[in-house]
């Protein structure tokens, strides 16, 4: 069993992003260890592109400024491996597919597996394109999560099927970063997902605090925060306590979320028992009121003594 379902084995998970060597890998390094600290349940760790199709403005600015501080893929590994001597949660590369082929495919897996590393997220590989990679991903025993957007419609079960580790919901049609409500159309879309997925289905992208997630906390088992996070950490200029400080809080909210979700179960079980009692008690009352239903009560009764002594 993957170390990635552990993220999911005490109510919702909490999944921060963060550019690796924004803006050195030593800070990377530090704010992961205080994310874990402070109750962040997987860690997906970005490795720096060119060219980030997916991101918004803020983490393509991060990718831009590790770039250029001189972080690489084999730096990364190296910090991986740091980390992996205190760090025991879930980890997960996000990139693209052209850091894989550059690196070898094969060489990155057997790289990344060795470091301790648990998935990789490639939202630029389609469905129908993923087995070049998950083939060789899966033979070092590293989730490939798949990623379903709400334009999916008729596909989501066909990648949830599939899906390794948990799948990873969009939540809005562009690029990471875009925040603000969420359409209630998105709301159905993640109780489609959640419905045809056999393992945790996370929501990701315009999220930026725990109350976001509310309208949707029944069809999703917890929330990934990228651009927001990332904000946040360059305007406290690094600092690793804030990104603790903010963890924690996210967490102690869906913590809230996931207690409230509980009672309202409670609550809903106990009406029901009530409106079952209240059903019989008033049939009862019924019966014993309608001459007629006694009248049939005392015909089947003699009917019934008739026949069981002729029989």
């Amino acid at each position: 069993m993957s170390r990635i379902s552990e993220a999911f084995s005490d109510g919702k998970a909490f999944i921060p992003f963060i550019t690796c060597g924004d803006p050195s890998l030593e800070i990377t390094e530090q704010i992961v260890i205080e994310m874990e600290k402070a109750g962040a349940n997987l860690i997906e760790l970005g490795i720096p592109f060119s060219d980030p199709t997916a991101e918004g403005p803020v983490i393509q600015e991060a990718n831009v400024r590790a770039l250029a501080g001189g972080v690489t893929t084999d730096k990364i590994f190296d910090m991986v491996a740091r980390l992996r001597k205190t760090v025991k949660i879930p980890m997960v590369f996000m990139t693209y597919a052209n850091v894989l082929f550059s690196y070898g495919v094969e060489r990155f897996a057997a790289r990344a597996k060795e470091v301790g590393m648990d998935g990789v997220i490639l939202p630029d590989v389609p469905y129908e394109e993923k087995e070049e990679f998950s083939t060789v991903l899966d033979r070092y025993d590293l989730d490939m999560i798949s990623l379903i957007a709400p334009t999916s419609h008729d596909r989501i079960a066909m990648i949830a099927k599939e899906a390794e580790g948990f799948v990873y919901c969009v939540s809005s049609m562009g690029v990471t970063g875009q925040s603000g409500s969420f359409h209630k159309e998105i709301i159905n879309y993640l109780a489609d997902v959640k419905e045809k997925s056999p393992i945790p289905v996370m929501m990701g992208f315009g999220i930026t605090k725990a109350a976001d997630i509310a309208p949707m906390k029944d069809s999703i088992d917890g929330a990934i925060v990228g651009s927001h996070f990332i904000n946040l950490l360059r305007e406290n200029n690094f600092e690793p306590e804030a990104a603790a400080e903010y963890c924690s809080t996210f967490k102690r909210e869906m913590s809230r979320l996931s207690n409230q979700e509980d009672k309202d179960y409670e609550n809903s079980n106990r009406s029901s028992s009530r409106r079952k009692q209240s059903d019989k008690r008033g049939g009862r009352a019924r019966r014993r009121a309608d001459p007629d239903r006694t009248g049939e009560r005392d015909r089947d009764r003699r009917l019934f003594d008739r026949t069981s002594h002729e029989g």
